[in-house]
């Protein structure tokens, strides 16, 4: 993996935290193949760019978002990310705002452009569960 491979992986993680934060939920969908599975935290795979979309504009109110790739790995057209997350939730009609920090895995698939795009995603949380999560 070069290191314009890293950067690139480097790039769309920070992508995604933009457009997570401006709510343009057609930007960071359009970061995963076409195909993606998004397995998120207390719910059931999410599998297609169209219904990762559906489900990214369900999400609560994001107020801050930092995320972070500790180790890119991989060969040809295959990667994977590690990496750390911090984020501040508004869900509405909560008693407040929701701190969260967690991390993630992520496997990548190069496009014929050179570009990388999220083909498996999974993020959890580091904090216990909540009573009603469990």
């Amino acid at each position: 993996m070069t290191s314009a491979d890293v950067n690139k992986m480097n790039e769309v993680t920070q992508t995604f935290v933009k457009g997570a934060l401006a709510k343009n939920w057609a930007e960071v969908a359009a970061l995963y193949t076409d195909d993606a599975v998004l397995n998120p935290p207390h719910d059931r795979a999410v599998e297609g760019r169209a219904a990762i979309k559906a489900w990214l504009e369900k999400f609560p109110p994001i107020t801050a978002f930092k995320a972070s790739n500790v180790k890119v790995d991989g060969r040809d057209d295959l990667a994977s990310v590690i990496g750390t997350y911090t984020m501040t939730l508004m869900p509405p009609g909560g008693p407040g705002p929701i701190h969260d920090a967690g991390k993630y895995v992520e496997v990548r698939r190069r496009q014929p452009d050179g570009s990388w795009r999220i083909a498996v995603d999974i993020f959890n949380s580091d904090l216990p569960a909540s009573p009603q999560a469990q």
